[in-house]
């Protein structure tokens, strides 16, 4: 048999790494190669003669398979080496480094799929495992600065009041702990607040995280692969300067996709538009044009069967909330890349709060969904019934 060697490094102490690859709870977090995939049952007994499985099944239920084996050699730390249920050997180093930790794993290939192909599989893995273990560690890091500091609650219903009235909530499968934690090291003035875990829902356990964006309120939710993210809804960003949105970018960009390539362009000094590792939309700006009331604002674009109805949204959301106006309105002209008299650019504010909308009658494979959702802040029964009455499309 032919042995194949691949490896990662990753920037988390070996303890957790070692924690983060052996317990079944982490496990069938990250033992997939694509999105298409998931593990949703493992169970490990890291010990000499102590036996393996995860269950890797296709998310359509289309197939599924157990990685299983047992263990010929464990050193805590460094060193795990196992059989698969086919005799095929397996290594697997730990070396420590000043910054984190090199994991190498070396196998035994087997005779069904081509080497490149296996090879590019047990890579995949090890590269969702370091996304997993970095983002973990980084949780873990700020839950203990929030138990040292005072800066953060895990697990307790915040009684803090936010004094904002409408807040963007994001719906993830998994991913709302490490992604909240992940955005709030890309901004200044940004923390996570409130981590809740409820139990025994349709989707598991779902994890509930409130964290701040440059002073802006933010709500996220692990619920299950329900709805994802689509460029429907961005975040526009706007920068002081070239080196701070250089940096957001760089950050943001790893894992996911530029939408627009970031440059130089006819409204901007730098932007540049894409999707994140997780699929959230972002659109960074550095312009004396894109001066906004705050750091973050929310961008709604109309496409498909919507496309053409910015003007009449926004006419309604300012009409239905108090301290609301028409901040921009800008129509494409004949000629202008879009249907005449549809809304190339807009800002408008509801109750104080930014947002931006446009339209776009392109082909585009996306509209609005439950993804990205809006909560509104009511004070009263009655206002609950006010909004309900007025924002729903069937009270």
């Amino acid at each position: 048999m032919t042995k194949i060697t691949v490896e990662t490094v990753i920037s988390a102490p070996v303890k957790e790494v070692w924690e983060f690859w052996t317990k079944p709870e982490h496990i069938v977090k990250w033992a997939f190669a694509s999105d298409d995939w998931e593990a949703p049952h493992a169970e490990n007994d890291v010990r000499v003669g102590g036996k393996f499985k995860t269950v890797m099944a296709a998310k359509d239920k289309s197939t599924s398979f157990d990685f299983a084996g047992v263990y010929t050699g464990v050193k805590n730390h460094e060193l795990i080496e196992y059989v698969l249920g086919d005799g095929r050997y397996v290594k697997v180093d730990f070396a420590r480094l000043p910054k984190g930790v090199r994991v190498t794993e070396t196998f035994e290939t087997e005779k069904t799929n081509t080497e490149e192909m296996q090879r590019s599989g047990w890579q995949a893995i090890l590269g969702n495992f370091k996304k997993y273990a970095e983002a973990q560690s980084w949780i873990k890091r700020l839950e203990q600065e929030g138990s040292d500091n005072g800066d953060m609650v895990i697990g307790v219903k915040s009684n803090e009041q936010s004094m904002q009235k409408i807040i963007s909530h994001l719906w993830f499968d998994k991913e709302a702990r490490e992604a909240a934690a992940f955005y709030a090291s890309l901004f200044k003035g940004s923390k996570v607040k409130n981590i809740t875990t409820i139990t025994g829902t349709p989707s598991g356990d779902c994890d509930i995280v409130t964290f701040g964006l440059s002073g802006q309120d933010f709500m996220a939710i692990s619920a299950g692969p329900y709805f994802k993210f689509n460029p429907s809804i961005s975040l526009f960003v706007v920068f002081d300067n070239e080196a701070e949105i250089a940096i957001a970018w760089n950050k943001l960009i790893g894992g996911g996709k530029a939408l627009m390539p970031y440059g130089s362009y006819p409204w901007a000094h730098k932007y540049g538009w894409l999707q994140d590792k997780y699929g959230l939309s972002w659109q960074l700006s550095w312009s004396e044009h894109h001066k906004m009331g705050q750091k973050i604002t929310p961008l709604l674009m109309f496409t498909k069967d919507v496309a053409g109805k910015a003007k009449d949204a926004i006419e309604a959301y300012t009409s239905i909330f108090p301290n609301s106006k028409i901040e921009l309105l800008v129509p494409y002209a004949k000629g202008d890349g879009d249907k005449e008299g549809f809304i190339k650019h807009s800002r408008f504010t509801l109750d104080g709060q930014d947002f931006m909308a446009m339209d776009s009658s392109l082909q585009h494979d996306f509209s609005f969904n439950e993804a990205i959702s809006f909560v509104v802040n009511c004070d009263t029964q009655e206002q609950i019934d006010y909004y309900w009455e007025k924002l729903s499309a069937i009270p």
